[in-house]
């Protein structure tokens, strides 16, 4: 279908910060325009030959009204009812099965508007912690041109939950080369955290239990006493932080850990560039799980290698033995493990490093990733 005009619609969008916010934000950037014919600056129609991706999010807070008592996404009809009309949109692309799939499931339903839904893995659990949650996510699902998942942890998830459907596609996240980090950026981060000599681990992500930061803080002073040089930088903010702080006090990593909650880009990029081993230990908590994980990407295009908890879409991001290590995080002792192992060894870091940047650029590709999503909702493939 040429001339598609589609429509993202989601909760999470930049400058929104997390994987979800970066998945979508990547995806509109990257989205293909159509190519006008050889000669001609416009289509038969008159209109300029491109496809636009266009995007209703909620960081303005009009989606979801929580002063409501009860069905607080309402007013995200109303506005995904506006914008379609407005933007003359011949598809939805849904970010968030619950909520915001319940109103494309009833705009299709009155005006036969067409929408797919996208799959993350925590969403699909998460919608299936109470029967009536468990009820509407089918009928949004049954009502979507295509379910399309971010991982095939994400993919087999969602066959489990309404069977083998044709409709199921997988589509990871996609990655941008890296670029070198500014050299003053890099001395002035060594200078300030003492980084002279240490071998640097470092996390990226939201401070939250799945992320596995807590179990890396409890596997440290087992690693220190084999590499005493360790040094474990975590950026990021979230509900975690005055328990992982209190982690770092009580098991007296004063001197070797660090929790930076205001890095800029600049400085996030540069900590990759200074890090040695990448570490993001995940583990699955009441249904809370990692969907895919960026984060080992990012890690990918600097060159460096990572351990990541085996959990979730991450056997998508990580391959064990070729990019990283891939571990059950839920032990301490495993991790210590894996991070001794890698510090001890510079020539498996650099092997595993480098063939974790190869695969990122050549196999994580956003424009590839980009036009894969859209020749499944243009073509239907």
């Amino acid at each position: 279908m040429t001339g598609m005009k589609t429509l993202l619609f989601t909760l999470e969008y930049p400058p929104f910060h997390g994987g979800v916010a970066s998945y979508y934000g990547n995806i509109v950037k990257f989205w293909p325009l159509r190519q006008a014919p050889f000669g001609t600056a416009q289509d038969a129609q008159g209109e300029p030959p491109v496809d636009p991706m266009l995007v209703l999010h909620n960081n303005d807070h009009r989606l979801i009204n929580n002063r409501l008592p009860i069905l607080k996404w309402l007013p995200a009809i109303f506005e995904l009812n506006k914008k379609i009309k407005q933007g003359h949109i011949d598809h939805v692309l849904v970010g968030h099965i619950l909520p915001l799939g319940t109103a494309a499931m009833i705009l299709k339903l009155l005006t036969g508007i067409s929408y797919s839904v996208f799959i993350h893995g925590t969403d699909l659990n998460m919608a299936q912690t109470k029967p009536r949650r468990r009820w509407l996510a089918r009928r949004i699902l049954a009502g979507a041109e295509h379910i399309i998942c971010n991982s095939s942890f994400a993919g087999k998830l969602a066959e489990t939950f309404i069977g083998a459907s044709a409709k199921i596609k997988i589509v990871n996240p996609g990655i941008e080369p890296g670029h070198a980090s500014d050299t003053k950026t890099l001395e002035n981060l060594k200078t300030r955290y003492g980084l002279a000599d240490k071998v640097v681990l470092l996390t990226v992500g939201r401070l939250v239990s799945r992320k596995g930061i807590d179990k890396v803080l409890e596997s440290m002073p087992i690693a220190l006493q084999r590499i005493p040089n360790l040094f474990y930088a975590i950026i990021g903010n979230g509900p975690d932080l005055a328990s992982l702080k209190s982690q770092i006090s009580n098991y007296l990593l004063d001197k070797s850990a660090a929790i930076i909650t205001d890095a800029t880009d600049e400085e996030r990029d540069a900590w990759y560039d200074l890090c040695d081993v990448f570490v993001l230990a995940g583990r699955q908590i009441e249904g809370d799980v990692e969907g895919f994980g960026i984060v080992y990407l990012e890690a990918g295009v600097h060159g460096k290698p990572v351990i990541a908890g085996d959990t979730g879409g991450v056997r998508d991001a990580v391959v064990d033995g070729l990019s990283g290590l891939v571990i059950d995080a839920t032990n301490a002792e495993n991790i210590a493990g894996a991070i001794v192992r890698l510090a001890a060894d510079q020539a498996l870091r650099g092997s595993l490093g480098e063939q974790g940047r190869a695969r990122a650029l050549d196999e994580f590709n956003w424009q590839r990733q980009a036009k894969k999503i859209y020749d499944i909702i243009s073509d239907g493939n």
